[in-house]
């Protein structure tokens, strides 16, 4: 029996761990009484009595429950971006690499993936890594993700029942171009050009597409759409959560909400001899967010990385 605690249960991925996990025989949730949510001495207590944490909570008090974490044995996931390009922590995407899977399970500091880091990290770093495209390239991204991603907040102003009219509209944000993802998005890729990253917000609750549109001409060789989907197709291969799906699965219209409620996430590859077009599919609450989180608790605990996500 494990024992959990999550910091910040009261949000939207701290509620979906604490879902997933309530229905095993094998994790004991340790709970804090409302009144002591907040209390730093209760969650001292809480923090160090476990064998993990998960930290749902902004970025700074994120940093604070690692501070309060003095005993040497506790593991602890964080799902906030704090730490997520700091070199003492695991970044928490498994199928990266066997050498990143070997380290998830070794750790004691694990920085848990954004949500559209995932989609693009998980197209964008193989294609790198294999030298098909250089690390310099002028990437732009677009995400469409449903509203569940911005919090408790924004869920409730989109399904209030006097909303404003303009969020049954897809909407434009980050439109400064300093999305707080980026920073992961270039470590892990090893890019050393940041790429223009156009997240959009849409009126469904959960599910995420991420594209990255190539140019063949600016490959560092000629290669075909079949080419690069064999390429992800075999670098994936053996992977639980991760698939490229064949050509002739290749869907005319892609729905972003297709893998919700699922720690799936699915490379669709299709274009023509002169661009070609890539798309992660997910569920931002999913793979982009809890099911990220308890996949690596798995690893981090020698346990089998599917338990409880299929």
């Amino acid at each position: 029996m494990y024992n959990v605690f999550i910091d910040g249960k009261e949000g939207t991925t701290g509620l979906q761990i604490f879902d997933r996990l309530g229905k095993r025989n094998d994790i004991n949730i340790i709970t804090l009484p409302e009144e002591l949510r907040k209390d730093v001495n209760a969650r001292k207590e809480c923090l160090n009595s476990a064998d993990i944490c998960f930290l749902c909570l902004p970025d700074e008090a994120a940093k604070q429950s690692v501070s309060l974490v003095v005993n040497p044995s506790v593991k602890i996931i964080d799902a906030s971006t704090a730490h997520r390009t700091n070199p003492d922590w695991v970044y928490g995407l498994p199928e990266l690499s066997k050498e990143r899977r070997a380290k998830i399970a070794e750790t004691k500091r694990l920085a848990n993936p954004g949500c559209h880091a995932t989609g693009f990290i998980s197209a964008v770093a193989p294609l790198i890594k294999g030298k098909i495209v250089p690390n310099d390239y002028p990437f732009v991204a677009h995400s469409v993700t449903g509203y569940s991603g911005a919090g408790k907040k924004t869920i409730a102003v989109y399904e209030a029942q006097d909303r404003d009219k303009f969020l049954s509209s897809p909407r434009q944000y980050a439109t400064t171009l300093n999305h707080k993802h980026l920073p992961e998005m270039v470590n892990e890729c090893n890019l050393t050009e940041k790429p223009i990253f156009n997240p959009i917000i849409c009126d469904f609750y959960a599910g995420m597409c991420v594209t990255m549109p190539l140019h063949v001409r600016l490959l560092n060789k000629k290669y075909t759409v079949a080419d690069i989907r064999k390429y992800l197709s075999d670098y994936y291969c053996g992977c639980n959560f991760i698939k490229v799906a064949e050509e002739e699965n290749v869907p005319a219209f892609i729905p972003a909400n297709e893998l919700t409620g699922t720690n799936n996430l699915k490379i669709y590859v299709n274009g023509n001899d002169e661009r070609i077009f890539i798309a992660s599919v997910f569920d931002n609450l999913g793979k982009g967010a809890s099911g990220a989180a308890v996949q690596n608790m798995n690893i981090m605990l020698g346990l089998d990385e599917t338990t409880s996500l299929v």
